[in-house]
């Protein structure tokens, strides 16, 4: 989002808060004189929305009125460069806290730090020197718990917590056990619709997750089980025709879980011609600055990814996020699709395409979150998200139009399982019948439509992801949903189809 810049004839005072950002500015400065000096806030603003902007004019306002220092923590280094670049714009003279720094003898030069909290740590606990005068400590991401370990250093401060998200990316430390209230600021529909965020519209492809992905200790599928799955030749294919059908031509941001899917996803794109770049924790500050230069710069650009550029990356140029991996973090689903949400003169809208049921399992991006319900009931959220097999109970096989037109001698190609269960149990029948009734006519489909046995085991193979469709909904038929058991059934139904063709031809 571009914000109008103000100046003076001395130098450069930051830029103008929009009135969605000034009332919450207002919001928060009735507490920092309401409330004791030693309050923990939150803060809630969409990415994209300007929290870096709000809390820049915080920090100048803040020093101006209280005469205390501000104290900026931040996780990443580029967040870092980018909040004290921030902060110079708006007048605000400050020093930044990396590694390199090691001794602070020029601290009463500065009236605000901005700090890796790691860095941080080491140096407090080390005792190899101290922050004087600090009134304000300013926390960006906040979901983030790594922050936690530094509040003992501030206890006396005012902690003001900033995030998209106010969901505990530690589901066994929830941010309401730290912060004592939030403010919500304005929400992602009030952003479209006012103009200061593209709309998102989004394409989310079915995908079979049950059995298949793992939940780790954090809460989220595990890079191992995700890997399995999304390194699959099925699953890399699928990929490559989203992009093909959505995508193609646009500047294209995926993203994957697992460094092993990020690279399979470069050789997969490349073998089909496309021009993509790979970028994961391990490349080089170097390689980073020119993979992102070359993405920046080529219109069309492909770039698949990690966890890497989920925050404190901005491209306003891209047309297109592929969630290339499941997520069962409601920030990390707002993170990766907010990369695309930046607005431009030609850019009103950006597409998403989900391979991860993630718009099953959280909804669109744009619509109403409850955060003060989220903030004030972690557990309750967390416990009710929609699992993986209630999702798939919902999906509903379309045979594509291609495939549609290789049996243009049937007259109907589709078969409800659910209906025919009904008949079969109302007759007082085995549920076997229900499977041989499907394959009788995917038989008849075949037969009708070819007229040589290497043609007829051609379109049999077509048909797999019907097959497997109809075996999927049975199973739920009869309260057998096991993967291992439909796999089972899956090749004893191709085995019986391709017996019945050798028999026939």
């Amino acid at each position: 989002m571009e914000q109008r810049e103000t100046g003076t004839t001395q130098q450069k005072t930051g830029k103008k808060l929009y009135d969605y950002q000034l009332d919450d500015l207002k919001q928060i400065f009735e507490r920092f004189d309401s409330c004791p000096h030693n309050y923990n806030l939150l803060y809630q603003l969409p990415t994209g929305g300007g929290k870096t902007v709000v809390f820049s004019e915080i920090t100048r306002q803040y020093i101006n009125k209280k005469q205390k220092k501000v104290l900026i923590l931040t996780h990443r280094i580029e967040l870092s460069r980018q909040t004290s670049n921030m902060l110079t714009e708006f007048g605000v003279k400050n020093k930044v806290i990396n590694s390199q720094v090691k001794t602070l003898p020029d601290q009463d030069e500065y009236s605000c730090f901005v700090a890796m909290v790691e860095t941080l740590n080491n140096r407090l606990n080390d005792n190899i020197f101290t922050l004087e005068d600090v009134g304000l400590v300013i926390i960006d991401e906040a979901h983030y718990n790594s922050f936690r370990k530094l509040f003992k250093f501030f206890e006396n401060c005012f902690i003001l917590g900033v995030t998209a998200t106010p969901l505990s990316s530690n589901i066994k430390l929830p941010m309401k056990d730290i912060y004592q209230e939030l403010i919500v600021g304005s929400s992602i529909a009030f952003l479209i619709e006012n103009k200061f965020l593209a709309k998102a519209v989004t394409y989310s492809y079915d995908v079979g997750l049950s059995g298949l992905l793992k939940v780790g200790i954090n809460g989220d599928y595990t890079v191992k089980s995700s890997e399995d799955l999304y390194n699959s030749i099925s699953m890399q294919n699928k990929l490559l025709t989203a992009y093909n059908q959505r995508a193609k031509g646009k500047k294209t941001l995926i993203f994957n879980n697992g460094i092993n899917t990020s690279r399979q996803v470069y050789e997969t794109f490349t073998a089909a011609g496309y021009d993509i770049r790979h970028l994961d924790n391990t490349n080089t500050k170097q390689q980073r600055r020119e993979i992102l230069e070359w993405f920046k710069n080529k219109p069309n650009a492909i770039l698949t990814s990690v966890s890497i550029l989920t925050t404190g990356f901005d491209e306003p140029t891209i047309e297109t996020i592929i969630l290339n991996r499941a997520t069962r973090s409601l920030s990390l689903y707002f993170q990766m699709i907010g990369r695309g949400s930046r607005i431009l003169p030609n850019k009103p809208n950006f597409d998403v395409i989900d391979l991860g049921n993630n718009l099953a399992r959280f909804g669109l991006w744009s619509a109403e979150v409850n955060w003060q319900k989220i903030f004030r009931s972690p557990h309750y959220f967390l416990e009710n998200i929609i699992s993986d097999d209630e999702i798939e109970r919902k999906f509903k096989y379309i045979m594509p139009d291609e495939l549609r037109a290789r049996f243009p001698n049937s007259e109907t190609v589709e078969f409800d399982i659910s209906a025919e269960n009904q008949r079969v149990i109302t007759a007082g029948l085995k549920t076997s019948v229900i499977l041989e009734r499907s394959l009788e006519q995917h038989l008849q489909m075949v037969l009708d439509n070819t007229e040589d046995f290497p043609e007829a085991l051609a379109l049999v193979k077509l048909l797999e992801d019907d097959i497997a469709d109809r075996i999927r909904r049975y199973s739920y038929c009869i309260t057998n949903s096991t993967r291992n058991y439909r796999e089972w059934v899956f090749q004893d139904y191709k085995k019986k189809l391709r017996t019945r063709l050798i028999q026939e031809f």
